[in-house]
């Protein structure tokens, strides 16, 4: 009977050491820093455009978002998003997705009426997953901001705040 406490004992301490070890590796994973400049993308845009980087207005911020059309952290960032449009007047909103069907994403846009704001543009990057490596991204909407330099400001693993994101723009 003692033996079998020993060894129930010595059970819970290598697993209580392997849980740490797991634990250790997966928060140095999630601390990945994010690269300060922006990510070379190439988007197909709803319109069947491609838009890169090189397309961006020099001295205007930037914030990249990427999402999913049926993402619902998305489409209620989105909704908080639309009463505060006027906020992002000057500032370039990029929106990447990995969606490939067009229409889906067309669909997005004419819910949100996004085509009322030239400043934003919203495109799939399709199977490169470029922007998603880039980023490292896990869940959507992951958000970065940019500087008018180009120069990352701040960045969201999830859904900001409207008012963080709109406190953040309004300092550029």
């Amino acid at each position: 009977m003692w033996h079998n406490d020993l060894q129930m004992n010595f059970m819970k301490k290598l697993l209580l050491f392997f849980g740490m070890i797991i634990a250790a590796g997966c928060s140095s994973a999630q601390n990945k820093a994010i690269p300060t400049n922006i990510p070379s993308y190439h988007i197909l845009t709803t319109d069947s455009v491609y838009v890169t980087p090189t397309n961006l207005k020099k001295d205007k911020p930037v914030l990249i978002i990427y999402f999913s059309p049926d993402c619902s952290h998305c489409q209620h960032l989105m909704y908080e998003l639309k009463p505060k449009m006027k906020d992002f007047k000057n500032t370039q909103v990029i929106m990447i997705t990995f969606v490939q069907q067009i229409q889906a994403i067309r669909n997005f846009v004419r819910d949100f009426d996004l085509k009322k704001y030239p400043n934003f543009t919203v495109g799939t990057e399709g199977y490169s997953m470029v922007v998603q490596r880039f980023y490292d991204v896990h869940t959507t909407p992951f958000t970065a901001l940019y500087d008018k330099n180009k120069k990352l400001v701040k960045s969201w693993e999830k859904a900001p705040t409207v008012d963080d994101l709109t406190g953040e723009v309004k300092k550029l």
